[in-house]
């Protein structure tokens, strides 16, 4: 007589081998693709190595793109072809373009069943700028903000006093000129340096000729840059607080030549002029410290942005999404809310990547180690109750990039401030026409 217990396991035995799959096949990888430097990559490896250290039979494949711009447009392609990532890091002001074609499979039915994560775990500020439609679309893995890094070797050197909590635009501008020095280290005026005279090989300044750049000073000034922050159909740059703060942020070139010119940025990038010493300040969020904590020839620090009277910053996160075709969606949110979770957040906050979103990390040893640089990291907490954000309607990417140029020829080229207004007006005017909001 056969017995029923082994025919049974034998029936089994073959329907498995049948599919193809065993109890002790592993699952198939979470693909997350994320952009940035080496060392920012590295973070991100670390990550997914505790995540499978925790999860046994689970594992991560890291898709490295080289840039932000690289990001979309792999994850776009792969999109369109029905191939995504299962999860994707990006900046709030450019998910929406995603949001906005239903691509994004939503966080926030996981979130609201989640044993190990809740929405009061984390700042505000930056759940909301993943927010879509009334639902939490994407989990925001830091709450960053602009800082002023600073390059104390060359403050010692020339005798000028470091910047602190407190400072004004003109503050900013004077320590800028003091720093801008020649090869014999004399200081050099915009004057000398355009007239073929003595020239800068130490700049005061680094600032990117970007509306992400200039928000921040027309906010403190008191103006705003759109009509509406939630549903904006046009830039408000005419306002007077709003072009006083934007002609002096041209001046910073055009009057007192206290940042490179375009072809000196053009030859070398900002980051690499401040880690090979010649650059004494850089504005700039917190994703550029992994690389300057590799800087061994001089010692830095931050301090926060400079203001006209109102403290003001602008917001700077990025976040997890797990995409509508991701293969496994649970395990993809698995990987999320370990991300997310206290522990995730302290082994990225520990490579410097991040200002954590989540409260109590950003708080802790992980992210304000005082055995690590920046010293005064604190300014990225100081910054939180101020921080404002940018529109995240579905075509402010193309936004950026339509204003980018006409920002650049005021800056550079010296093109009339209200010209430059005119054209970002009539040239981006049909952008916002066209886009989606949340």
């Amino acid at each position: 007589m056969n017995d029923p217990h082994r025919l049974l396991a034998a029936t089994l035995g073959v329907a498995l081998l049948a599919t193809g799959c065993t109890g002790s096949d592993p699952k198939p990888p979470v693909k997350l693709l994320v952009s940035g430097a080496p060392e920012e990559i590295a973070a991100f490896r670390a990550l997914a190595q505790a995540y499978q250290a925790k999860n046994t039979g689970s594992a991560v494949q890291i898709i490295e793109a080289g840039s932000a711009g690289d990001l979309i447009t792999r994850l776009s392609t792969s999109i369109a072809g029905g191939a995504p990532p299962d999860v994707f890091l990006i900046n709030y002001r450019a998910y929406g373009q995603f949001a906005g074609k239903d691509a994004i499979e939503p966080a926030q039915e996981r979130l609201d069943s989640s044993e190990i994560i809740e929405p009061g775990d984390f700042y505000p500020v930056a759940m909301e700028a993943f927010q879509w439609r009334g639902r939490q679309l994407c989990m925001p893995q830091n709450a960053s903000s602009l800082a002023v890094y600073y390059n104390k070797g060359l403050f010692a050197k020339y005798g000028v006093p470091e910047p602190k909590a407190g400072w004004a635009w003109n503050d900013l501008l004077a320590t800028a000129s003091a720093l801008t020095r020649d090869a014999n280290g004399k200081p050099v005026n915009a004057g000398e340096a355009d007239a073929g005279g003595r020239t800068a090989v130490v700049h005061g300044l680094s600032v990117e000729p970007v509306m992400i750049r200039v928000a921040p000073f027309a906010w403190s000034n008191g103006g705003e840059v759109v009509d509406d922050p939630q549903h904006p159909t046009r830039f408000t740059l005419e306002d007077p607080a709003t072009r006083e703060a934007l002609r002096n942020f041209v001046d910073l070139r055009q009057a007192y030549g206290v940042v490179p010119t375009d072809q000196e940025a053009e030859a070398e990038d900002e980051e690499s002029r401040f880690v090979n010493g010649r650059l004494a300040m850089i504005m700039s969020s917190r994703r550029v410290t992994t690389t300057f904590r590799t800087i061994t020839g001089f010692d830095w620090d931050v301090a926060p942005l400079p203001t006209y009277g109102t403290p003001a910053n602008i917001l700077h996160s990025d976040a997890y999404c797990i995409t509508r075709g991701a293969a496994d969606k649970d395990e993809a949110w698995r990987f999320v809310e370990f991300a997310m979770s206290p522990q995730g957040q302290r082994i990225i906050a520990a490579t410097g990547r991040t200002v954590p979103s989540n409260v109590e990390v950003s708080r802790s040893p992980a992210f304000l180690d005082p055995a690590q640089r920046p010293k005064n990291g604190h300014v990225w907490l100081d910054a939180i109750p101020v921080l404002r954000r940018v529109p995240t309607v579905s075509t402010w990417p193309e936004i950026e990039d339509a204003t980018s140029g006409l920002l650049e020829n005021a800056m550079y080229r010296g093109d009339p401030i209200d010209k430059v207004i005119a054209e970002l007006d009539a040239t981006t005017r049909p952008l916002f026409a066209r886009a989606e909001a949340p």
